[in-house]
């Protein structure tokens, strides 16, 4: 990578340039992976550019990108730099309101959209921002255009790339030009646009660089299927790759990521935790089920694997055993990965330490990040060889962090946002003398990894003033088999409760072998089934402090979700929604004639 690129694009243009016509970009298409090169890339970006330039989106205008992840996506953010503007990527989980509100709030003047199932909530969007005056998109409206909007098909404007004048802002842009809006899914209000600028990005891709190039970092395949719109996966999943002139394939989805793993084979895999939740569960399910000396051998290696990692060394002959499990267990599990996986890297959210030590045991590369979109938003990470799984790892190079009083994490460096679109409030409440103020609450080691607590707003206080992580309780209770997720309560309470999801796999189990509907409303009703979670919390609390202890829950038939919002596009609970929407249910169990556990 070239340290000194002015911009994105100068960072394109150099690895361009050192890859040539190789693959870059991979997607599936009618069974089989196809490549694009970097060549195409470099000509369709232009030609999109070009159009973008004819329809009057001039340098610093915003458009907004609806799309999942696929080569298009990459394409279509060049070019939107090329031609001097702003991209403005949004979720394509959001609703009709929500595109309304960010097409209006940060005044784009052009839209591009990939498939008709997502132009279903963009459209409706569209007739109520009526400063949107172009739509680019990859299929055509099946009612046509909203009235007004100059609309155009993707594989035409691609396809013809003198048929506008070339406009290419590579050489103009600087470090200071923004580069993207990224509004924030947060947890509460309005998202904010959070304005980052091609250096904010690309210091942020040198601390990326600085931590990973002891690995290598020469011909790196990545696998993308957290989304683009998100920073995290933005900088990690398609800015560093691009940096390094890696290759990247485009999952088809979350439901084929275990096949897309085995065929794309990855080097470099970003991950949030709930995804490792799900994972290790999946795992552990499937050698249970076989039973005899694979599993035995299995949980034997976990054993030793955690033994190792938290005493540093095992004995003689633990360690010539832990050798050979290397070759009948770890070997077989990276092997699920692609079998060659340098770094698996997890952020977006806190990692459970059990999950996290469960593929560290296994031998995989985990390394925890921590970052947030106002910084870019990778802040620290832990480096291969000398991770800490309770920790987030070292700043990055480049990034001061200090705690104020009250032990909030402050940051400040290249990475921090430029601020809020049209929110000058909240940026000066955000960064206070140059420091952003991130909202978490954290301590450092002695060897300077910082470990997070929690967030300022979550944390609960309870009757006794006692403060207490939501976070770490929630994670504990998922981590048990037969829970999917949990959300806990007790703000000025004597104690905690909880809403349990119970797993699904664990609804379809547990009904067959006791001839009962496969209904989590159903089932909350029978004793034996509200015994099993019982047993599922009692056990969680088994690993907390008499404090974070679960005393009453009660079970939810249906998952958070981020349709209904109550689930950031990380996966994150959005807790004060959740509180909202079940509060009657939360106190409930305060009630003088609560149950140890209910359902409904």
């Amino acid at each position: 990578m070239t340290t000194a690129a002015a911009s994105l694009l100068a960072a394109f243009r150099d690895s361009r340039r050192r890859r040539g016509d190789t693959p870059f970009l991979w997607a599936k298409a009618e069974g089989a992976w196809r490549p694009w090169n970097w060549p195409r890339v470099e000509e369709e970006s232009r030609a999109i550019a070009a159009w973008l330039a004819a329809r009057g989106v001039a340098p610093g205008d915003r458009v907004v990108l609806v799309s999942e992840n696929r080569p298009e996506w990459c394409i279509a953010d060049l070019a939107i730099l090329r031609a001097g503007a702003v991209t403005v990527p949004a979720y394509t989980t959001n609703t009709a309101a929500d595109h309304a509100y960010i097409l209006n709030h940060s005044e784009a003047k052009a839209v591009i959209c990939s498939t008709r199932e997502l132009q279903k909530a963009l459209l409706p969007a569209l007739a109520e921002a009526p400063a949107v005056r172009s739509g680019l998109f990859m299929e055509p409206p099946v009612d046509g255009p909203p009235e007004g909007l100059t609309a155009a098909v993707w594989q035409q404007v691609a396809a013809a790339p003198d048929v506008h004048p070339p406009v290419d802002y590579t050489d103009r842009l600087t470090r200071g030009d923004v580069a993207c809006f990224i509004y924030t899914s947060g947890t509460s209000g309005h998202p904010k646009g959070v304005m980052l600028t091609h250096g904010n990005i690309l210091a942020d891709v040198q601390g990326a660089v600085r931590l990973l190039e002891q690995i290598g970092l020469e011909h790196e395949v990545f696998l993308s299927f957290l989304p683009l719109s998100h920073a995290y996966e933005h900088t990690a999943g398609l800015w560093f790759p691009i940096a390094i002139g890696a290759q990247i394939y485009y999952a088809e989805g979350i439901e084929s990521l275990a096949s897309n793993l085995l065929e794309a084979r990855p080097t470099i895999l970003t991950c949030v935790p709930r995804l490792f939740e799900v994972m290790r569960q999946r795992i552990d399910r499937q050698l249970r089920r076989r039973g005899g000396v694979g599993l035995r051998l299995f949980e034997t290696a976990i054993r030793l694997g955690r033994e190792r990692y938290e005493r540093g060394r095992l004995g003689p002959v633990d360690a010539a055993f832990d050798r050979l499990l290397d070759v009948l267990v770890r070997r077989k599990v990276a092997a699920r990965f692609g079998g060659r996986l340098k770094a698996l890297v997890s952020g977006g959210a806190p990692l459970n330490y059990d999950v996290g030590i469960f593929f560290v045991a296994l031998g995989l590369p985990l390394l925890q990040g921590y970052g947030q979109t106002e910084a870019s938003p990778v802040i620290a990470c832990n480096p291969p060889g000398r991770c800490k799984i309770d920790t987030v790892g070292p700043p990055l190079e480049g990034v001061e962090v200090r705690l104020a009083e009250d032990g909030e994490i402050l940051v400040r460096g290249p990475i921090v946002m430029k601020g809020y679109w049209k929110d000058e409030t909240a940026t000066a409440r955000t960064i206070r003398e140059g420091w952003l103020h991130t909202g978490d609450v954290g301590t450092f080691d002695a060897d300077g990894y910082l470990r997070i607590t929690d967030r300022k707003k979550d944390i609960i206080v309870n009757s006794g003033g006692e403060n207490i992580s939501p976070q770490k309780v929630e994670g504990v209770l998922a981590f048990q088999p037969e829970i999917a997720q949990a959300a806990v309560y007790g703000d000025r309470r004597p104690y905690l409760v909880a809403l349990i999801v119970p797993d699904p796999e664990f609804v379809r189990g547990f009904a067959r072998a006791h001839g009962l509907p496969e209904e989590p409303a159903l089932l909350a009703g029978d004793g034996k089934f509200r015994a099993a979670i019982a047993a599922a919390v009692e056990r969680a609390n088994e690993r907390l402090a008499a404090t974070e202890r679960v005393r009453r829950f009660d079970i939810l038939a249906e998952m958070f979700t981020i349709a209904e919002g109550l689930l950031t596009p990380t996966l994150k609970i959005r807790r004060h929604l959740v509180h909202r929407r079940y509060r009657e249910r939360f106190e409930a169990l305060y009630g003088a004639g609560a149950a140890r556990g209910h359902g409904g």
